[in-house]
């Protein structure tokens, strides 16, 4: 017989209890992470408001009932929805990510830290209608900015040491617990109700990563972080009615998370948390390409321009190798047909081909009439990867987080050109001064998508500046955004 297992109910497991005081009691003071947080809102916003050009994802967009308007619900930027928070949160986030151009974080997990947003910002604009309307002060941009760089830590320092695609889960899990601990704190839970809202993330059911892999790559990645960050909105909101939580969620024998999900491996941490995941997160600013394969494509934007300074066309190619790290190998080689966009950006032959080809890479060169072209499979079809060990190390190194790759294109007549190697993507922390007046721009061009020029520079006037951003009432900024 197997022993009994007790029932005495046990303390919190250490990991929520370090979650929800990092909440509770840190003061954001690091004005660089500050001064981050506001560039990562205008670019993930301005991920949002590009995605309202493709149809695959505004049919996802609005309230479950149509035409369903909640009085002093949460607005979605760059539309006339008004709804709860919950379901605002699920169309803010899916706008986000729809494109695969928002912020990127790479460790032992990778994923998004900006998918909090939709969580973060629904929250805080329904909160700040509804103090307005009882005649309360409203939460200011201040604390969406706190809110994110708290979020963005807690899911980034999880990830860095603990790889959840290992076992087959996916990165969105993060999401959800770091958007129910800091939307729980911005709905007033106490302590414990917070304790019992981040178990809540914990124990609940999570996404599998089938949609991210051949051969069942989909949509459903698009979608994947505002359901994640939805759903935490949800569970916040449950604890707040007292609803009791499960304190040794991850610990428990047999039934926790670690014995159930993590091969009974408990989570490894390798710093406590403060403000260095925005400080150090990584931007997508020139390409909508999945991030392990952004020094790529800078590398074939270069070759696109030797190709024809040495009289040659992709014709002329026999053979591309790609030198690497493990995590791409992992995530984005593949061979074979591509069924769709979502397919398409995870691999990174067709996002070296196509700026090989036509010396660009946008969203649109993901859809089917781009797609189209046979060059594309042929190049494809030319290409090898390999792992560099010492691009792996680089990869997972602290003081380095580089995420490189090589290129080196041969040719039929048996010459070749000279390899290109890129280490540093654009967005990294070792590139802001060249990459911010970038992202603005980024900015300002999604702005133009959506807005008439009043109401961008009504916008930009707010963005720009950290001071007068941090001071506006929530509510007033979102309804900038209103058309």
């Amino acid at each position: 017989m197997s022993a009994p297992i007790s029932n005495v109910r046990p303390e919190p497991d250490k990991v929520l209890v370090e979650i929800v005081d990092y909440v509770l009691d840190y003061s954001v003071d690091s004005t660089l992470a500050l001064e981050t947080a506001r560039n990562c809102l205008i670019d993930t916003l301005g991920c949002g408001l590009e995605a309202l050009s493709y149809p695959a994802c505004t049919k996802l967009l609005g309230p479950i009932v149509p035409g369903t308007i909640v009085p002093n619900g949460a607005k979605v930027p760059g539309t006339r929805f008004q709804l709860d928070p919950v379901q605002a949160a699920f169309n803010i986030g899916a706008m986000i990510r729809w494109l695969d151009f928002n912020d990127t974080w790479l460790a032992a997990e990778w994923g998004h830290p900006s998918d909090n947003l939709g969580g973060i910002l629904a929250t805080a604009d329904w909160l700040s209608r509804n103090a307005i309307a009882s005649g309360k002060k409203p939460l200011v941009m201040k604390d969406v900015l706190i809110a994110m760089v708290k979020a963005h830590e807690i899911q980034g320092c999880i990830a860095l040491e603990n790889s959840f695609n290992k076992v087959g889960l996916d990165h969105v899990l993060l999401v959800k617990v770091a958007s129910t601990a800091v939307v729980g704190q911005m709905i007033g839970l106490t302590r414990d109700e917070l304790v019992n809202a981040v178990s809540l993330a914990f124990v609940d059911g999570h996404a599998l990563r089938t949609y991210r892999h051949a051969p069942n790559t989909g949509s459903r990645k698009s979608w994947a972080a505002g359901d994640a960050t939805s759903r935490a909105v949800r569970l916040a909101l449950i604890a707040k009615t007292g609803e009791m939580g499960y304190p040794s969620v991850l610990t428990a024998e047999t039934w926790g998370f670690y014995d159930v999900l993590f091969k009974g491996n408990a989570f490894a941490f390798q710093r406590p948390y403060g403000s260095y995941v925005m400080e150090n997160v990584l931007f997508k600013i020139s390409f909508p390409a999945e991030f392990h394969a952004q020094t790529a494509v800078e590398a074939a934007m270069t070759l696109h321009g030797e190709l024809k300074q040495a009289g040659k066309s992709v014709d002329d190619i026999r053979k591309i190798t790609i030198r690497t790290h493990e995590a791409a190998l992992r995530i984005i080689d593949k061979k074979g047909p591509l069924d769709n966009p979502a397919d398409r950006d995870h691999c990174i032959q067709y996002m070296v081909a196509v700026p090989l080809i036509h010396g660009r890479l946008t969203a649109a060169d993901y859809e089917d009439s781009v797609a189209q072209d046979p060059r594309i499979d042929v190049l494809r079809a030319k290409m090898e990867c390999v792992e560099d060990p010492q691009f792996t190390k680089d990869y997972f190194d602290p003081d380095k987080r580089s995420i490189p790759n090589a290129l080196t294109v041969e040719f039929n007549d048996g010459s070749k050109l000279a390899e290109v190697e890129v280490d540093y993507p654009i967005g990294h922390k070792r590139r802001r001064a060249d990459g911010i007046p970038l992202l603005v721009e980024k900015f300002r061009t999604n702005l133009a998508r959506r807005f008439p020029q009043k109401q961008q520079q009504a916008i930009l006037a707010v963005s720009l500046d950290q001071a007068t951003l941090e001071a506006m009432p929530v509510n007033e900024y979102v309804d900038l955004y209103v058309i």
